[in-house]
């Protein structure tokens, strides 16, 4: 009886194990999966880049040192290989693109040119996209990192060593946080 009782404990724990480890690996891959999601819609947006650029060098070609902004920091994003650095040419690109936006002011030909408005609102949606993917890659962390942090979560991610690090979040550029001066 008693190595009846033992046997059903020793099985409860494997199977509880079992059970935090699937948990784990499966939030793991959601994560991975919502980096594929933020890489798919930055490499959307970095196709269209040249097709704006394009579009706005017809109309304002002597602001040629902001079109080359977009165009290094489209280069940028490209060229990043970590999570980290992807997220950050992504906000150096936004800030760029505001930039070129805000030249369409000065530009009404360029502002009502059908092209670029489509552009406009297509980085728009890509824009959307980005930061839905950002929200749910950071609820996943989020999720993850409690589930290995609390116990009994934690004893189980020991006994698997670094596989199942702690995961970092998505965090916003300072100069996102930055407030929006308006001049009249």
């Amino acid at each position: 009886m008693v190595i009846g009782i033992i046997v059903a404990v020793v099985v409860v724990l494997v199977i509880y194990v079992i059970g935090c480890y699937n948990r784990f690996v499966t939030l793991k891959n959601q994560s991975e999966e919502a980096v594929s999601q933020i890489d798919a819609n930055l490499k959307q947006r970095y196709d269209l880049v040249p097709n704006l650029v394009e579009t706005v060098k017809g109309y304002a070609e002597h602001e040629s040192g902001t079109l080359e902004a977009v165009i290094k920091a489209r280069n940028a994003g490209m060229n990043a290989q970590t999570l980290e650095e992807k997220d950050k040419a992504a906000a150096g690109l936004t800030g760029a693109l505001k930039s070129i936006f805000a030249l369409a002011e000065s530009y009404p030909d360029l502002k009502a040119n059908e092209g670029f408005v489509n552009l406009q609102n297509q980085l728009s949606a890509l824009e959307d996209k980005i930061l839905n993917a950002r929200k749910y890659y950071n609820a996943v962390v989020k999720t993850f990192n409690t589930s290995i942090q609390v116990f009994p979560g934690s004893l189980v991610a020991g006994i698997f060593g670094s596989k199942f690090a702690r995961l970092e979040y998505l965090q916003v550029d300072e100069a996102e946080k930055q407030n929006v001066k308006v001049k009249f």
